[in-house]
């Protein structure tokens, strides 16, 4: 059985309205149903809401190619820290 991967996002407000989700962290499923996350971030002035969502296969396909040595790709949140962007396709997984 493979184990359950969750990425943990939480809603950021724009200046101009609206809001985007940020990556914060990552979230693991273990053999007893329990689930343990692990944060990377905590966004300033947030309310901490946070929302678990399994990784596709997209998360799974970069995962792949950061851990392989692939092209360089931007952490956005990650090892590395923090990030300002707003584009959650660049966090590896």
């Amino acid at each position: 059985m493979e184990k359950q991967m969750y990425k943990v996002l939480s809603p950021i407000e724009k200046r101009g309205g609206g809001h985007y989700w940020m990556r914060m962290g990552s979230a693991y499923r273990n053999k007893d149903n329990s689930i343990n996350v692990y944060l990377d971030a905590i966004p300033k002035g947030s309310d901490w809401k946070f929302t678990l969502r399994e990784l596709d296969e997209e998360d799974l396909r970069k995962r792949e190619a950061y851990a392989g040595g692939g092209t360089s790709t931007t952490l956005g949140l990650g090892i590395a820290g923090a990030s300002s962007s707003s584009n959650n396709d660049q966090v590896p997984f």
